[in-house]
């Protein structure tokens, strides 16, 4: 069974940058053919994704408007880690943050996905900005 979990979330003001982890583990099928992707959540809003990356080919790299340019995925491979790091934060960055994954990833992980895109999924850490 694949187990993500998602650390370094926190409170932090306008402006501040966050470096989101997601460590994966029980995986049989190697991290760098999945689609690594990271969602947010906000309160009483749908679950939006906002980057993917495609780890064998990294021109197949996502990311949402909102958070283009500021934000940035990446992978360490030999830790099975991925993360999001998150500059230039604004109080409407505020949300749970999950990690989420496919094991057969390819160029369809650089086009917006929904939830039910993804296999597993993290328990969530929370970002909070506040102005």
């Amino acid at each position: 069974q694949v187990h993500l979990v998602e650390s370094g979330g926190g409170s932090v003001q306008t402006g501040a940058s966050l470096n989101l982890s997601c460590t994966v583990s029980g995986n049989k099928i190697s991290i760098a053919a999945h689609c690594m992707a990271w969602f947010r959540q906000a309160p009483g809003m749908e679950r939006e994704e906002v980057a993917a990356l495609f780890p064998i080919n990294s021109e197949y790299t996502y990311y949402s408007d909102s958070v283009k340019g500021r934000f940035t995925i990446s992978q360490d491979g030999r830790k099975n880690t991925f993360f999001l790091q998150m500059n230039t934060l604004k109080p409407e960055d505020t949300a749970m943050y999950y990690c989420a994954g496919h094991p057969y990833g390819g160029a369809w992980c650089a086009r917006p996905q929904v939830v039910d895109s993804f296999d597993y999924w993290g328990q969530g850490t929370q970002v909070t900005v506040s102005s």
